[in-house]
This record gives C-alpha cells, sequence and structure tokens, in this order.
C-alpha cells in the first residue's frame, strides 16, 4: 500500500443539482441501470478501475439506500463498461447525494464515460429529490478529479493539511489554485 493510499479521503462538493447539463452519451454507448445477474459485471468493473475486489451484495445491495435504478452502467453493445452510484449516506443530510463508485474499466478510458455516468448518477440523485451532491477521492486519483471539477464539484478544504493537499493536486492538473475564502 502506497503512502498515498493511507491518507484519509478527500471531500468534494456539488452545491446544486439545479443546473445540471443534459447527458449525452458518447456515440455507441448506452445508458441503463442495475438489472438482475450484473452483480459479477459490476464487480469486474471496480476491480479494473480501482484493483480492489468488492462484492456487490455486501457492498451495493445489503445498502438501505439500494434501488436498482441508483445504480448505473454505460454501456458498450450491452456490455456494461462503467458504473456509479447515486447514493445517500447517512452522514450527508438528507436533501445531499453522495457520488459513489465511480468506475470505468480502463480499456474504456479516455472515451469520456467517466464524466458521462457521473453526470447520469448526478441527474439520478436530483430525480431522487437531492438538492445537492458529495463525493470522496484520493489524492491519486487525478483523472477523476478533472472529472469532478468539469462537474462543477468544489474541494472542501477542512483544515491546513487538506489545503495542501489540494494545492499539490491543482498543480498536478496544471490548474490555478484558489484558496477557499
Amino acid at each position: 500500500m502506497t503512502e498515498e493510499k493511507k491518507l484519509p479521503q478527500l471531500t468534494m462538493r456539488r452545491a446544486a443539482l439545479s443546473d445540471l447539463p443534459a447527458l449525452e452519451l458518447p456515440l455507441g454507448f448506452q445508458l441503463r441501470h442495475f438489472e438482475q445477474g450484473d452483480e459479477e459485471k459490476w464487480e469486474s468493473i471496480v476491480e479494473k478501475s480501482f484493483g480492489w475486489n468488492r462484492n456487490f451484495q455486501r457492498k451495493i445491495a445489503s445498502h438501505t439506500y439500494f434501488k436498482p435504478e441508483r445504480v448505473l452502467f454505460i454501456c458498450d453493445h450491452g456490455t456494461p463498461v462503467a458504473t456509479a452510484c447515486a447514493w445517500q449516506q447517512p452522514e450527508w443530510e438528507e436533501d445531499c447525494g453522495y457520488l459513489h463508485m465511480v468506475g470505468v474499466d480502463p480499456a474504456y478510458s479516455g472515451k469520456g464515460l467517466g464524466h458521462s455516468v457521473s453526470l447520469a448518477a448526478l441527474l439520478r440523485m436530483r430525480e431522487d429529490g437531492k438538492r445537492r451532491a458529495v463525493l470522496e477521492t484520493d489524492d491519486f486519483r487525478i483523472p477523476a478529479i478533472r472529472i469532478y471539477l468539469k462537474l462543477q464539484f468544489q474541494p472542501a478544504y477542512e483544515g491546513a493539511d487538506l489545503q495542501e493537499r489540494w494545492k499539490q493536486i491543482y498543480r498536478k492538473l496544471n490548474l490555478p489554485f484558489a484558496e477557499e475564502s
């Protein structure tokens, strides 16, 4: 395990879901929600994306917030290749959705699927009555953080050490860093 993985996760917030753009999938891809029998497909995407073995039943289906329409897939000719969950976690307020388990099969990197599946999950949250969203991520997930910033998530600066971590991330992204006021 690297030092980066030992750091506490970073939080990002999107203040409103009312201004989300329309979803436009890359040509040739389809969006759908979880269907019975997709458990292994979700597990495969997560393993390829993160290098983790996660059991769908324990991690997702057993959660009190689980509904099939909250687990989204982008498919290539019917085969799921990207996933995200439009979630709710007890530590966030009732009107706050939680963008959870965003993963893309690395064979499909660079096609905009991470952005699309994340946006689809945000739109689902809005349909579920959520007014804002939050996510947690890691410092080393630079491509994912780039997507979250494009989706108007803002870093949460909760202490000087987190602000320094965000400065380093912005440097890696070649973006100007604006300190929280």
